[in-house]
């Protein structure tokens, strides 16, 4: 099994299949591996980037406190989690998460629990760029909602 940072900020595309297969070689013992990739959007035309402000040091402390917290509550193996930062074009994906688990249950609940975490009460700060000029985005009631199932 390679070895690779939990936790990754970048400014940089990332090709989201190539890191699901560096996150499951050599996982003998690991019976589930789940995925999710958040992918910017266009908004139908409303939406021409997105970026997302994080302070380094802050912002990965902060994934990695809550991503061990999964990792006991869901008894998981490991956990993946790159993140981009910076200006993104609709269509490149923000987001990577992979949880690896003995069972399926734990890896897709993880997966959903971490994401809920990052969607929501992670310290990022997302403006949106668009034709219409700039706005900040906030986490929706829904995003909220689905959050707080977990408390």
């Amino acid at each position: 099994m390679t070895t690779l940072p939990s936790i990754s900020l970048t400014a940089q595309a990332f090709e989201p299949g190539t890191l699901l297969t560096a996150f499951c070689v050599g996982r003998d013992e690991t019976g589930a591996v789940a995925s999710f990739v958040g992918l910017a959007r266009a908004e139908r035309g409303q939406a021409t980037a997105l970026e997302l402000e994080a302070y380094p040091g802050f912002t990965d402390a902060a994934i990695a406190a809550f991503a061990e917290d999964a990792k006991a509550r869901f008894g998981l193996h490991d956990y993946r989690i790159v993140h981009r930062v910076g200006r993104v074009a609709p269509g490149e994906a923000i987001v990577f998460v992979a949880t690896a688990a003995v069972h399926r249950r734990a890896a897709f609940e993880a997966c959903d629990f971490l994401m809920d975490y990052l969607k929501s009460r992670a310290p990022f700060w997302k403006k949106e760029h668009g034709p219409d000029g700039d706005r900040w985005i906030e986490p929706t009631a829904r995003d909220r909602t689905d959050a707080e199932r977990w408390d």
